[in-house]
């Protein structure tokens, strides 16, 4: 009976291990759902975890709202505890239209309170600026320090919001081209190695496989250079990243690593959320925008890949992400002569990993 309803069912025992799932949950989760495995290691969503754990613990109905067990999909969860001590948890799908209604919510909530805050902050400055008569020098030159930044923040936000709206629009479209997974690697350390070297952290390969994989050479510098750059804010206690990729059946991994302090795992599946930060007052101070792993996540999907971050406190991050192989009929375009600043780079680059 319960392998016939809609709604997608798990049941977990009491120390939080599954039971038994049914045919829609399984579609949904994957062949992760194995029973005997903990729930925690085959689910990811915090709000399901955490509203099971709720049922078992206070013996009690627990419900909340699953945003991340499947891409553009939004579930409710009843969680209600079992008399054998675990819980059983029946997911209802939200209608995409109510889902998206509220997504947009959030979003233009999010985007006003983004910009609000550096307008007001400049709009003050200016303010006391006009209102002083005689500003010294210093005064002057302070205030319009913090004016240029937060303008440029307001500048950054902005791009980054374009570049959302492009990757989630339906008309945005990939120019796929077989590429060699090394190359794509390398071009990538290459462009960031400068701003590595003078940031004092140690940048590492560990090697890409010589295969051809399908992508949008441009579309995925800015993935590389968003994953590098958000490795590189929480790596200085590390003061390493180390980058490389392996072959897998069909698709090529990616990895990027960070030594840095480390995601708890409350916050690692929300992370490619937008307007999402663990720690939004260190991202604000680095000019984070809260939508660089957004639209990582994006572009990787539009690629037809998986994108995921594995991490625990004080052992770093690792970011990873897949792209498929190049169908065996492809080859790939003839390598182009390397140009006199790429080969600068590649020098920072190397240097950087010394």
């Amino acid at each position: 009976m319960l392998d016939s309803m809609q709604e997608a069912v798990v049941a977990v025992t009491s120390s939080g291990s599954i039971l038994w799932s049914n045919s829609v949950m399984q579609r949904i989760a994957g062949q992760q759902l194995a029973p005997g495995r903990a729930l925690i290691h085959a689910v990811r969503d915090p709000e399901l975890l955490a509203c099971v754990r709720g049922a078992i613990e206070r013996r009690e109905l627990c419900i909340g709202r699953a945003n991340l067990l499947a891409p553009g999909r939004v579930f409710e969860i009843n969680a209600a505890p079992l008399p054998s001590g675990g819980a059983l948890a029946v997911l209802h799908d939200v209608p995409r239209r109510t889902a998206a209604q509220q997504s947009r919510r959030e979003f233009l909530a999010n985007v006003r309170h983004e910009l609000r805050t550096p307008l007001t902050s400049i709009i003050g400055y200016v303010e006391t600026l006009i209102e002083d008569p005689n500003p010294s020098p210093e005064t002057t030159l302070e205030f319009l320090g913090v004016i240029l930044k937060n303008a440029s923040r307001m500048n950054r936000l902005t791009e980054d919001l374009l570049a959302l709206a492009s990757v989630e629009s339906p008309d945005y479209k990939l120019s796929l081209q077989p590429v060699r997974a090394n190359v794509l690697l390398q071009d990538a350390l290459d462009s960031i190695g400068g701003i590595v070297a003078d940031s004092g952290v140690n940048l590492q390969s560990s090697g890409a496989p010589d295969s051809l994989v399908m992508a949008d050479a441009d579309a995925m510098h800015q993935v590389f250079g968003n994953l590098l750059e958000n490795s590189l804010k929480y790596a200085r206690s590390g003061k390493r990243i180390r980058a490389g990729a392996r072959l897998l059946p069909t698709e090529v991994q990616f990895t990027i690593q960070d030594f840095g302090p480390g995601i708890s795992s409350e916050h690692v599946e929300r992370i490619f959320e937008r307007f999402y930060r663990v720690d939004k007052a260190r991202s604000r101070e680095s000019g984070g925008t809260g939508l660089g792993l957004a639209i990582v996540k994006h572009i990787v999907q539009a690629h037809g890949g998986r994108i995921w971050c594995e991490s625990e406190l004080g052992n770093g991050a690792q970011f990873h992400f897949t792209l498929p192989l190049a169908p065996a009929s492809q080859t790939a375009p003839q390598p182009q002569p390397a140009q006199p600043a790429a080969v600068a780079t590649t020098t920072q680059t190397a240097s950087a990993s010394n």
